[in-house]
């Protein structure tokens, strides 16, 4: 477990605190982002209109996976069962994921971070590669090879109880994450309908959770933990990545990419993440923290130049 001595008690109880405002406009803010950038293209449809509200949804797609993640903690509500109910029907089942079996699992994930128990571990193992590998795990996720795989694991889990994603991750799914899932997206396609859009529905939500939004998650999940340290020191074995405003509206959405923050102290909330990263700097922990000043240069660590695995 994190430890809590890296900054003031008392500064870490203020950074602590939930807020349901706070709460209220993140998770508006993301459904409103997207709604925006679908609309942009419905009222001007356009290849660039298109494209830019391809990138901006893949994005808050990955947005509402960082907003479920706060939910999973209890930290995006002040109110257990608001939080439980925003994470899972407004958050979760929209991209396809079940905030009651993800809690489970990921809890897992704090207390064995990058040891051999920890069910993450395959998203970082398999780095440093190839840039041929990592073009070809890029390329499997635009194809929508790597939802599909996904898709297939969560359902094999939760009818076996049994089965772990390949790829990107086993989140520990229930026969209710299956179905719930179904039946909200249901929802969005009945609402598109009835908005004289359904095909909106198809083009601009299922295709970019299908195809970048798993890019996106697989960056993340990159700079995250990939090549970082496996001893039990929140300082090494994560990583903060700095981000500027194009990452921030892709890859790094709701300050996920302070991480070591997160894993330092994971009840604050990820609005507080970048004040928590201030005062982490101010009481001298940067020199022993791994940070990286830009999610390429994370990319460019993952698949050096020239890198060839050495065979068993």
């Amino acid at each position: 477990m994190a430890s809590n001595t890296y900054i003031d008690k008392n500064r870490l109880k203020q950074l602590s605190r939930r807020s349901n405002i706070a709460g209220v406009w993140l998770t508006l803010h993301c459904w409103g982002v997207i709604i925006l950038a679908g609309a942009l293209f419905a009222i001007f449809p356009h290849p660039l209109t298109f494209i830019v509200a391809y990138i901006i949804i893949c994005g808050r797609q990955l947005g509402m996976a960082i907003l479920m993640h706060d939910a999973a903690h209890g930290v995006l509500f002040k109110n257990k069962a608001v939080n439980d109910f925003v994470g899972r029907y407004v958050l979760a089942f929209p991209i396809g994921l079940d905030n009651a079996s993800y809690r489970k699992y990921h809890l897992q994930h704090h207390l064995h971070t990058q040891q051999s128990d920890d069910p993450d571990l395959g998203l970082s193992a398999a780095f440093p590669t190839s840039r041929a590998s990592l073009r070809r795990k890029f390329t499997r996720d635009m194809l929508g090879i790597t939802a599909f795989k996904l898709r297939a694991a969560q359902i094999r889990m939760a009818f076996q109880k049994q089965g772990k994603s390949e790829d990107i991750g086993d989140h520990g799914f229930e026969v209710p994450g299956i179905i719930g899932p179904l039946f909200l997206n249901g929802a969005l396609l009945a609402a598109c309908a009835l908005a004289g859009v359904w095909w909106l529905y198809f083009a601009l939500w299922l295709l970019p959770l299908m195809t970048g939004f798993q890019l996106v998650l697989r960056i993340r999940n990159i700079a995250e933990h990939a090549m970082t340290s496996h001893d039990k020191d929140p300082l090494r074995h994560a990583r903060t990545t700095y981000a500027g405003l194009l990452e921030r509206i892709i890859v790094a959405p709701y300050w996920v990419h302070y991480h070591i923050e997160h894993h330092a102290y994971m009840y604050v909330p990820c609005w507080q993440l970048k004040a928590l990263h201030r005062e982490m700097l101010a009481a001298g922990h940067g020199k022993n923290m791994e940070i990286r000043k830009t999610y390429l240069e994370v990319l460019r660590l993952a698949a050096p130049r020239g890198y060839q695995k050495t065979p068993a």
